[in-house]
């Protein structure tokens, strides 16, 4: 029974109360929703990517809801309660943080910025600080110091990884929800559809920037990505 219905994926209930099944779309939105697409492959490829960065991931004892690939767009996940908190990390400058101070794209940050937003379509997801989330009760102190190490700790593990692919990594968003036990554990993809990719040597953008800023063919991106983790 379908469940849930997001931007780029479908949550589906399964026999066992406890996983679900997530559809990867083909979907693709940008600007919260002002611009959409639907591009072919891109489910199929963001499953394949996703799953590879979650087996690394547990590889490296970070938690998180994946439990299999289970076909071309599905995998199934343990069943969480979604914190209201969307966790970004830049190491780059780029994107909405340009357009919001004024600086130059492409600059390597000295140490990476980490930032909250409250996850809520109504109001545009907007950006707080930790007063403001433990005033609202999205999360206590003690689980957004949580967040924040797990987060960095995750950003050091895909820089390494995405290096050894000779890509860059911008800068990403991340979710985590509560396992049955209470855990904080990750929970969402992990893709182009979620991270900012260039190439090392030429700074091509192989990640949804492409279909945001019409910078060449979306899928093609994705493919190179996912090639050169499968030769990685």
């Amino acid at each position: 029974m379908l469940l849930y219905e997001g931007k780029a994926k479908q949550v589906y209930s399964t026999e066992n109360e406890n996983e679900f099944i997530v559809y990867f779309k083909d979907d693709a939105t940008a600007f919260n929703g002002e611009k959409k697409a639907t591009i072919s492959l891109k489910g199929i490829l963001n499953n394949k990517i996703s799953s590879i960065m979650f087996e690394m991931l547990h590889d490296n004892q970070i938690n998180t809801h994946f439990i299999k690939k289970i076909s071309d767009r599905e995998m199934l996940v343990k069943k969480v309660e979604i914190l209201p908190l969307e966790v970004i990390v830049r190491n780059i400058t780029a994107g909405s943080f340009c357009k919001k101070y004024g600086i130059e794209e492409g600059l390597v940050l000295d140490e990476p910025i980490f930032e909250l937003c409250y996850k809520n379509d109504e109001y545009g997801d907007p950006m707080l600080n930790e007063d403001h989330a433990v005033a609202m009760k999205l999360a206590s102190r003690e689980e957004i110091a949580f967040l924040k190490e797990q987060t960095l700790k995750i950003n050091e593990l895909m820089k390494e990884f995405f290096l050894k692919t000779n890509l860059k990594l911008v800068d990403f968003k991340l979710e985590f929800g509560k396992d049955s036990q209470g855990n904080i554990i990750l929970a969402d993809e992990i893709s182009p559809d979620t991270c900012r990719l260039w190439d090392v040597n030429t700074n091509e953008k192989l990640d949804k920037d492409r279909f945001r800023r019409d910078l060449g063919d979306l899928v093609q991106g994705y493919e190179e990505v996912l090639s050169r983790m499968n030769c990685k």
